[in-house]
């Protein structure tokens, strides 16, 4: 599919004119309209035998094209032009890029999937369901901050940093996918399966990196539910009631492999973590048969390495689940303050509620977490639960 193999050439375009040419704002600008003629004539025409270098040359010619009003510069652009690119796969430096520690984690994400995943300004706008007019302003200021930036990997001292910010940005844009935070889909798949693709690439430049192929794995393994999330009219379907027959067991047979191998060979981290609790979760045949003990003990090990809100209000679920909901419910009054307005907080006092039997109580929650999320898919799913109650 001609959409696909461009934004799976897009930062291998991209990249070699900024190593050439230098601008990066520039040198996106020229590799947009070359992907669009590209877009236009391949459907037609056939994809050339060098789909590359195709774009390479096209790119160039249009960055030469604003260059030529320099006389001097003009000659100089056009040899340079002339001469083959260099066939380094730039993936890698590019991402580094775009999560520069300068940008924000919003515009981070936006000039990562324009220009490593190669969608469309208008394209992001609709995923994020903000204004288009947003995510261009959010682009360029990002390539402006960017101008006189490096092109090339960060020293080493920088890199755990950097990496770090890298694999954050694919787990936002993954999580966004996975559920949107608003909107009437529950999922936004163009979004999960770009963070996959950015990762699984990821992946394969920096193979001894656990942390890495714990995010891979961790994907992997909580989109294979995806199919069963929601019924034919789109409303959500909590885990347990899932229908497991309908998850990918090919995505759960690759995620486990992968978190089983990298747990034994690289130092563990927090996305390892997650990915081995996702585990624990596919791998039991029916919600009864999930080992609670199990996450329990993972959570706990995640929240020491990596303490936040979230993961503190996860843990007191597998808590309720091992040792009884009224034990959850007393962990609750001391959760992190930064939550106190969230939806998932009322959410997960209401289902334990609904365990100890206080059920008025447990709709009352209901009600109050679904008043709290913009996703309208699950203001219906709440709202229902308190209407059963």
């Amino acid at each position: 599919m001609v959409e696909e193999l461009l934004r799976e050439l897009a930062p291998q375009v991209l990249g070699p004119l900024v190593r050439r040419y230098g601008d990066f704002d520039a040198c996106e600008d020229a590799v947009q309209e070359a992907l669009l003629a590209a877009s236009q004539q391949w459907p037609a025409d056939g994809v050339p035998d060098n789909p590359r270098s195709w774009l390479i040359t096209v790119a160039s010619r249009r960055r030469i094209e604003v260059l030529r009003s320099e006389a001097a510069r003009a000659r100089r652009e056009e040899a340079l032009a002339a001469e083959p690119a260099p066939m380094v796969d730039d993936s890698l430096t590019l991402l580094m890029l775009c999560c520069h520690t300068a940008l924000t984690p919003q515009s981070q994400v936006a000039l990562t999937l324009r220009a490593v995943g190669g969608l469309t300004t208008g394209e992001i706008a609709r995923a994020f369901l903000v204004p288009e007019a947003t995510i261009g302003q959010r682009i360029s200021r990002a390539k402006a901050k960017l101008r006189d930036a490096r092109f090339a990997l960060p020293p080493a001292a920088e890199l755990p940093s950097r990496l770090a910010a890298v694999l954050h940005v694919l787990y936002l844009i993954f999580n966004e996918g996975y559920t949107a935070s608003s909107g009437s889909s529950l999922h936004r798949v163009e979004l999960s399966a770009e963070a996959i693709r950015l990762t699984r690439q990821l992946c394969s430049e920096l193979p001894a990196e656990g942390e890495v192929a714990g995010l891979l794995a961790l994907m992997l393994l909580t989109d294979a539910r995806r199919p069963a999330r929601t019924t034919a009219d789109g409303a959500l379907v909590p885990l347990p009631e899932q229908d497991r027959s309908l998850w990918d067991a090919e995505a759960i047979a690759e995620g486990t492999e992968l978190i089983a191998s990298t747990l034994r060979t690289a130092p563990v981290g927090p996305y390892q973590l997650q990915a081995a609790i996702a585990a624990v979760h596919d791998e039991a045949e029916r919600a009864e048969d999930t080992d609670w003990r199990q996450i329990l003990m993972l959570y706990e090990l995640l929240e020491s390495t990596a303490p936040g809100p979230m993961v503190t209000l996860n843990r007191i679920v597998a808590v309720a689940m091992v040792h009884g909901p009224a034990r959850g419910l007393a962990l609750l009054d001391d959760v992190d303050p930064a939550l106190k307005d969230h939806h998932r907080l009322a959410a997960v006092r209401a289902h334990l509620l609904e365990l100890s039997g206080d059920l008025p109580a447990a709709r009352s929650a209901y009600q109050q977490a679904a008043r709290r999320t913009d996703s309208i898919p699950e203001q219906r799913y709440l709202q229902s639960r308190a209407d059963a109650l």
